[in-house]
């Protein structure tokens, strides 16, 4: 590739995909650049549109403004920017959104997992203890 920026993002990319593979779901797979139209870099991250950046000047508000319009695009409710930590694994990079999407984000956390207590209080024992334990 010659463009060594580029190059450095995909690679990012690529890590980013891998990582959400193994420990979030297996069908999670980059996208393909959709132009003005863009639905973001990764999809398969749970509800999120994902922009992946790895630049040296790190420029969150534009990352976010950027995930959220990809957001729209691709009909996904949240967008969040996964930005490289210098000289840090994936494990470490940051993911950031605004804070009315991360309200927006735990209301239906908070909500979902209210109906699931009603619906099933030892299923949401048993998945709330194992989160507990993987902390």
């Amino acid at each position: 590739m010659a463009n060594p920026s580029k190059a450095k993002g995909t690679a990012f990319e690529t890590a980013v995909v891998t990582y959400l593979r193994t420990h979030h779901d297996p069908s999670v797979h980059r996208n393909v650049q959709m132009g003005a139209k863009d639905i973001g870099d990764i999809d398969g991250y749970h509800l999120h549109a994902v922009e992946a950046k790895a630049e040296k000047t790190i420029t969150l508000a534009d990352y976010v403004a950027q995930a959220n319009r990809e957001a729209i695009n691709a009909g996904k409710p949240y967008g969040c920017a996964v930005v490289k930590r210098r000289m840090k694994g994936t494990a470490d990079a940051y993911v950031v959104r605004d804070l009315a999407t991360d309200v927006r984000l735990m209301n239906r956390l908070r909500d979902m997992e209210a109906a699931l207590k009603d619906a099933s209080f030892d299923r949401w024992f048993d998945i709330d203890e194992e989160h507990r334990e993987a902390a």
